[in-house]
């Protein structure tokens, strides 16, 4: 199986490189090649995401992705990642949110979010008249459809208990009213429990009760709010993992962004980009390989080996071969 490595900008290349030595080390056979995207891309090469980037990603099984610095000023800038999503069609974000260690955190919380990733308010979709700007917003029964049987089939595979729909149709009553009656209608017969809720309350909800949340699904801006919020009660963005997917391919990546201000200080955590290691593992069906990774990583951070953000003093690199030495004895 081949494996497409994108280390990205900024910290992007410091934590994918901690991580891609913990999977040369768990999956020795598979092939791992390295492609280009992002600022610095283009600052060499005049594009932000090349063809060739493109086409090694439609012969991978799989890809890593660390991160991308979006330019201040660029009126024909694409985002990498958006265009990615679309072109690979990764309809499914895919967001487990859990305290990595005791101690971490603000809230106790374990949930996963099921975010709809290719419409919503991420259409790209501006029309610009004099006096102000118009977005094109899509919600299609389609996309619903899958979404939800996604996040049904994700939740009992994983043995959760309840699926929580987040909307806000007491406004939006057509869209997202769409969005809630395809959920019911997907989730018939389930062995999960089915609940909706509106977006403004679960935000709230997430802060105040956590474990009142199972699994989430939701729309693609809602999503991608509640999971850096969520985050954020877990330990921090450093810890998050994510995965873009389809029945076929999936690209992980840490949820943080390229942390331009601390790059090349060997400081940034790479606990998420390992995280995302392992469901890439688990995903490519080496799921001892990725049960391994992620309880490596917790362990130690158990035994309070800890980079900077956490309250720890250890580096980058010291973080990482901690939990590779880590994977050799488990």
């Amino acid at each position: 199986m081949r494996v497409a490595v994108l280390p990205g900008d900024g910290i992007g290349p410091e934590v994918i490189d901690a991580a891609e030595e913990a999977l040369r080390v768990l999956a020795p056979d598979l092939e791992i090649v390295h492609g280009e995207l992002g600022l610095d891309c283009y600052s060499r090469l005049g594009e932000y995401l090349p063809d060739e980037t493109m086409t090694l990603l439609k012969e991978s099984q799989a890809a890593l992705f660390g991160a991308i610095t979006s330019p201040i000023v660029a009126n024909d800038y694409q985002s990498p990642i958006l265009t990615i999503r679309k072109k690979m069609d990764l309809y499914a974000n895919l967001r487990p949110v859990r305290n990595p260690a005791p101690g971490i955190g603000l809230k106790d919380i374990d949930v996963v979010i099921v975010r709809e990733n290719t419409e919503g308010m991420y259409t790209g979709e501006e029309t610009v008249y004099k006096e102000h700007v118009e977005l094109a917003r899509r919600v299609s029964r389609y996309a619903c459809e899958r979404i939800c049987a996604f996040a049904r089939n994700t939740g009992e595979s994983m043995g959760r208990k309840k699926v929580s729909c987040v909307h806000k149709a007491n406004v939006l009553r057509k869209s997202d009213g769409l969005f809630r009656d395809v959920f019911y209608t997907s989730m018939a017969g389930s062995t999960l429990s089915a609940e909706d809720a509106l977006v403004d309350a679960v935000a709230a909800g997430l802060v105040t009760s956590p474990q009142f949340y199972d699994v989430i699904v939701t729309l693609n801006l809602y999503g991608d709010i509640l999971s850096d919020e969520a985050a954020a009660l877990a330990g921090g963005l450093g810890i998050a993992p994510s995965a873009n997917l389809n029945e076929r391919f999936g690209l992980f990546e840490p949820v943080h962004g390229s942390a331009p201000d601390i790059a090349g200080k060997g400081i940034a955590n790479p606990t998420a980009a390992f995280l995302s290691t392992a469901m890439m593992l688990e995903f490519l069906g080496m799921k001892a390989e990725g049960t391994k990774l992620r309880s490596a990583v917790e362990e130690v951070l158990a035994s309070g080996n800890r980079t900077r953000d956490l309250g720890g003093s250890l580096s980058t690199k010291e973080f990482g071969r901690l939990v590779v030495k880590r994977c050799l004895t488990i």
